[in-house]
């Protein structure tokens, strides 16, 4: 099969399976097997087309497919580079345990509209692999807005004020960043080069006066909102009211990883960091992704409710990636981008485990989980191993990524980043230990719910179904196994800074 062959059809087979999702979720929205099935064979088949482009990418091959002209010399055209690889693997190897816990989980909650959830789902990675293979910013703001959109179903999906609610916030400050700043960013490059394409080294150096650089990057740190950096991230926290499956694409798949990884393929790809190394043009981003860094990690720790804490532990994360592209090194980029896939398989390790505890044992609130490892012993061993990633301790695989982005700040002699980012570790303990703390060394206790609802201290829930169980099980040990397979993605991501600033 061509190149372009399986690019396209890598993009076509979620669009499929989102079809056949909603004509078989016809004749029920409640846990139908056969629908659900549909859902578990797109996401294998796009996955073995994703996976039939590395070892091409590996070899040095950059797979390409120009599919029609939108301006004169820019093109909805899609290219296969290693960080586009590594996002591309993440949305599709994702998607599959995603879903199988999203059986589980929309099962045991009773929620409604299923079909309508699966559907948004597939497109949700249609969306995150198009952004994955652009081969220019035009073609990738385009599927940038496809992902909005489409997500934007799945945070409302309950219906509540809050959800309503938390929707339109989604929406306000995604739309707002990306038509406002996003947009007259991409178009103010075109003015200044004639190309939107993405080129190794960038394309911005003998175009742009230097005074002009800072200005453009910030148009693209702050137009790329997924990225959630302060102040443009209160979308983020607001959109924990969807089910936690959500929380899950959100946080890991599709959604946030999408805005870290424009902005990094920007600083890569349009500005080139010996640009922003010889400038000086990104320093300011790096003290904005430091402060986010450390006041989202300060936030988490005064957040009683699970998925809260988690989702400023998520924001915090996302400012590690920001961070490392604007230190602008090699090494920092890759840890930046090594930390894309690391954060992925940790925090969704996390959220998987807070929608089982939800969904099982009725508990949202960290307070009420005293004795709960005794209960559910498998989810809160893979919620203690995902925190340890998060913390990057070895062996996990959080350990390499914030390794390299430590070491490209101190090759630099960029000391205060490098403390901000130990200090951001001992938060995360912080925010994270006592969790497992309570979980395995604490005494279960009496505790009301948010019904005001009175519950003994000896309770009779047990570990989550099975389809929730193992999917968390896995994950966690996808962190491990990131660990030991740090060197083949360490050379795979290698070529994207050849020749850039040491």
């Amino acid at each position: 099969m061509t190149s372009a062959s399986l690019i396209f059809w890598s993009l076509l087979t979620p669009i499929l399976g989102a079809v056949a999702v909603a004509m078989l979720g016809r004749r029920t929205d409640e846990g139908d097997n056969v629908r659900d099935g549909a859902t578990v064979v797109a996401s294998i088949v796009t996955l073995a087309f994703v996976g039939q482009l590395l070892p091409r990418v590996l070899g040095g091959e950059r797979p390409t497919w120009e599919v029609l002209e939108l301006l004169p010399g820019v093109s909805l055209a899609f290219t296969v580079e290693p960080l586009g690889m590594l996002y591309a693997l993440v949305a599709a190897g994702l998607w599959g345990p995603t879903s199988l816990y999203a059986f589980g989980y929309m099962r045991g909650h009773h929620e409604h509209h299923q079909t309508r959830f699966f559907v948004c789902f597939a497109l949700a990675i249609f969306a995150a692999l198009g952004i994955a293979f652009s081969d220019n910013l035009l073609t990738l703001f385009l599927f940038y807005e496809v992902l909005t959109f489409s997500t934007f179903p799945l945070v409302t999906h309950s219906g509540t004020p809050a959800a309503v609610r938390a929707g339109r916030i989604y929406l306000g400050i995604l739309v707002f960043t990306s038509v406002t700043m996003l947009l007259f960013g991409v178009l103010w490059t075109w003015h200044l080069t004639g190309t939107l394409t993405f080129t190794p080294g960038g394309i911005l150096a003998g175009h742009v006066d230097p005074w002009f650089l800072p200005i453009l990057l910030a148009l693209f740190a702050f137009g790329t909102g997924k990225a959630a950096l302060m102040p443009f991230h209160r979308w983020l926290p607001n959109a924990m009211v969807a089910p936690t499956p959500v929380s899950a694409l959100l946080h890991a798949v599709a959604v946030v990883k999408a805005g870290v990884f424009t902005v990094l393929k920007v600083v890569v790809y349009i500005f080139g960091i010996d640009l922003l190394a010889t400038t000086g043009a990104s320093v300011w981003l790096c003290w904005a992704a430091a402060f986010t860094l450390l006041a989202s990690s300060i936030i988490a720790l005064s957040q009683d409710n699970l998925k809260a804490r988690l989702a400023y532990s998520t924001i915090s994360q996302l400012a590690y990636i920001v961070l490392g592209a604007a230190i602008a090194t090699q090494t920092a980029v890759i840890g930046a981008a090594m930390h894309i896939a690391m954060h992925a398989m940790a925090k969704i390790t996390l959220f998987f485990c807070a929608g089982s505890i939800i969904v099982f044992a009725h508990k949202t609130e960290i307070s009420t989980m005293d004795g709960l490892g005794r209960r559910m012993p498998w989810t809160m061993g893979a919620f203690f191993l995902a925190s340890l990633s998060i913390i990057g301790l070895p062996p996990m695989g959080g350990s390499w990524s914030k390794w390299f982005l430590a070491l490209g700040a101190a090759e630099t002699g960029q000391w205060p980043f490098v403390l901000v980012l130990m200090c951001s570790s001992l938060l995360s303990i912080a925010y994270l230990m006592p969790i497992v703390a309570r979980a395995f060394f604490r005494p279960p206790t009496a505790w009301r719910d948010e019904d005001g609802h009175e519950h003994p201290a000896q309770e009779t829930y047990q570990e989550g179904a099975l389809l929730c169980t193992v999917p968390l099980c896995v994950t966690a040990l996808g962190c491990v196994a990131l660990f030991f397979g740090a060197d083949s993605l360490y050379m795979m991501l290698a070529p994207i800074v050849e020749g850039g600033a040491q």
